[in-house]
């Protein structure tokens, strides 16, 4: 048999790069902990990661397409984070659409500073998005509304002397 496996190698060694006769020894079977095969470290991962159905009903409403109570660049939200327990509100910048990794720009003014902060809105860290005011005449006329760092006349006329806190 040690015969038949250096005659094999030394054929494979040489033919290697242009042959459809080299074997290539599959890599050894690693047999996993009988922890994982229970599940015991995957369910937790997921239990964790995986939004509560109340939470996906608030995404499905706010961020798909065709809801009717969708989410405009140009509303007024409140954002109620759980890690730090703060709510941030302010006018919605832009809103990017990509499934699970949907994401979202709020800015607001606070002591004459301009502050933006995205949100992820399938992360754990948040909590609540309120729409305290929809856009002014329906919806804005453009998709991303990022000339508002440059103009924050425009920015509080949308605000329509809203009170931020």
């Amino acid at each position: 048999m040690a015969n038949f496996q250096r005659r094999l190698l030394s054929t494979v060694a040489k033919s290697y790069p242009f042959s459809k006769t080299a074997l290539i020894r599959p890599e050894p079977y690693v047999v996993p902990p009988p922890a994982l095969k229970q599940g015991k470290g995957l369910m937790p991962y997921l239990l964790k990661s995986l939004p509560t159905p109340e939470k996906q009903q608030m995404l499905r409403s706010l961020f798909s397409r065709h809801s009717a109570k969708q989410l405009y660049p140009g509303s007024i939200v409140t954002v109620t984070a759980d890690h730090a327990p703060m709510s941030f509100t302010g006018v919605l910048l832009s809103i990017r659409r990509r499934g699970p990794d949907t994401s979202f720009v709020v800015r607001n003014i606070i002591q004459r500073t301009g502050v933006e902060m995205q949100f992820f809105a399938n992360s754990p860290h948040v909590k609540e998005i309120k729409v305290l005011q929809k856009p002014p005449k329906g919806r804005m006329r453009r998709a991303k509304l990022f000339y508002l760092r440059d103009a924050p006349e425009k920015m509080s006329s949308i605000a329509g002397n809203k009170k931020f806190q």
